[in-house]
């Protein structure tokens, strides 16, 4: 169901200096970095890091729901847009991440990054 989670750390070269040596030993590995946003995993990053852009002790959350299909996809941002959910990115090809990387990303009630994702083409 998920498909990957990303999380906020107060100082991104501490914490990857620990996801780097921990996360090794699990057969992960940073594969990518975008500035300070660093994503882990064995084939593709499934773990992401990022920092902090919130106040108080919650921190924003973006986790990624895999779908079968982009017509899912489309359907998941639909019924977000239905309930009143911030869009913060519709649905398309994100061609950054790889040629078929398929999401759309909205706030959930709590302020929450979600996605819903597919790899496939077309």
């Amino acid at each position: 169901m998920l498909d990957h989670l990303g999380i906020q750390v107060r100082d991104v070269p501490a914490s990857a200096a620990f996801y780097d040596a921990v996360l090794a030993t699990l057969g992960a590995r940073r594969l990518m970095e975008f500035g300070d946003v660093l994503g882990y995993g064995g084939d593709k990053p499934d773990f992401w890091l990022s920092p902090t852009t919130t106040t108080g002790a919650a921190h924003e959350a973006h986790i990624a729901f895999t779908a079968p299909d982009r017509a899912a996809v489309r359907a998941f941002h639909d019924a977000a847009v239905a309930v009143g959910a911030e869009v913060l990115h519709a649905p398309r090809v994100w061609p950054e991440y790889h040629p078929t990387y398929f999401g759309a990303f909205v706030r959930d009630p709590d302020g929450n990054n979600v996605e819903a994702v597919c790899h496939a083409p077309e």
